[in-house]
C-alpha cells in the first residue's frame, strides 16, 4: 500500500526535505544537460546569442515544473540548494557559453567589451522566468492571455531586443553642430 511507498521514499531520501532536494538537484541536472547540447562555439556571436536566448525561453516554457520548483525553493529561502552538495558541483554550461559568445562578439567588435556575463544571464533568466511564473495573475490583471502563441513569440522577440540592444556595439554618434551656411 501507500505506507510501503512512503517507507521506501524515506529509506532512500531520509525525509520530505531530502526528497525535495533530490528532485531539485535532478531538475538542475536536466537543465545543465540541455545546456550542454547547445553547440554555439562555432556560431556567429549575434546568431549564437539569439539561439541562447531562445533556448532559455523555450526551456522555461517547456518545463513549467522547473519554474514551480524554483518558486517553491525561493519560498524556502534557498535552504535546499544551500544544503545540496550536488547543486554546487553541477556546472551550469549556460554561463560559460554566454561568456564565450560575449568574448568572441567583443573580439569581432560586434559586442561591447564591458558587458558582464552574469548580468546578461540574470537578465535573460529574469525576463523569461517572471513572465512565465506570473502568467496567470498577469493575464488576469492585464486582460490578455499571455500564453497565446502570438504574445509568447512577441515576448521572445522583446527579450532578444533588450539583450542585443544592451550588448551590441553602437555606431559612434556625431554630436558636432552642423556648420552654418551663409
Amino acid at each position: 500500500g501507500a505506507g510501503t511507498v512512503d517507507r521506501m521514499l524515506y529509506y532512500y531520501f531520509g525525509n520530505k526535505e531530502g526528497l525535495f532536494r533530490a528532485v531539485l538537484e535532478r531538475a538542475y541536472e536536466k537543465l545543465g544537460e540541455a545546456e550542454q547540447r547547445l553547440h554555439l562555439t562555432g556560431a556567429d556571436p549575434v546568431d549564437g546569442m539569439r539561439q541562447l536566448i531562445a533556448f532559455t525561453w523555450n526551456y522555461y516554457l517547456e518545463h513549467p515544473e522547473f519554474i514551480r520548483l524554483l518558486n517553491t525553493e525561493n519560498l524556502h529561502g534557498g535552504e535546499h540548494v544551500k544544503k545540496s552538495r550536488r547543486v554546487k558541483s553541477l556546472s551550469f554550461p549556460l554561463l560559460s557559453i554566454l561568456t564565450d559568445l560575449l568574448a568572441r562578439g567583443a573580439a569581432r567588435r560586434q559586442f561591447r567589451r564591458d558587458v558582464d556575463p552574469v548580468q546578461i544571464y540574470v537578465t535573460i533568466a529574469a525576463l523569461g522566468y517572471f513572465y512565465l511564473a506570473n502568467r496567470h495573475t498577469l493575464s488576469r490583471f492585464l486582460g490578455v492571455d499571455l500564453m497565446a502563441a502570438t504574445l509568447r513569440k512577441a515576448w521572445l522577440e522583446h527579450i532578444t531586443d533588450v539583450v542585443l540592444g544592451h550588448i551590441l556595439v553602437r555606431p559612434a554618434v556625431d554630436n558636432r553642430r552642423p556648420k552654418a551656411r551663409g
